[in-house]
């Protein structure tokens, strides 16, 4: 049996200059790389938290419909908060995307260049 490895992408999908996939199809689940507060073409977005948390997101909720999925299919992610004390704020925003039963979740602090706040990426099925 050969499992297939896809790269699902349309013209608007955002991408990166950086060598990666932003997203990556094997049967039906979905790898979707890192997502930061960049625009369609890969450029850093500075922001406050609550903006790159939320440019974030939804760069990770448009690769996901993209592929054919969309949040209420992710079944993890895992999240890098540059400040420890934004933590709680976070949360919060988190909540604004997610709704319980949650995805499975990692959280990973002080842990970001200067450059941004907030990155996420997350495993997703197809629907």
């Amino acid at each position: 049996m050969s499992i297939q490895i896809q790269y699902p992408k349309k013209p608007d999908t955002p991408v990166s200059h950086l060598p990666f996939s932003p997203v990556v199809r094997v049967g039906d689940l979905l790898f979707v790389s890192g997502q930061a507060s960049v625009d369609a073409t890969g450029k850093i977005v500075s922001d406050t938290f609550d903006g790159e948390f939320r440019r974030s997101m939804e760069n990770m909720k448009k690769i996901l419909e993209d592929a054919g999925s969309d949040m209420q299919h992710v079944v993890q992610t895992r999240n890098y908060v540059r400040d420890s004390e934004m933590v709680p704020r976070y949360n919060e925003l988190y909540r604004e995307y997610f709704s319980a039963p949650y995805p499975a979740r990692t959280t990973i602090t002080n842990c970001l260049s200067s450059a941004l706040k907030y990155e996420v990426e997350c495993i997703a099925v197809v629907k």
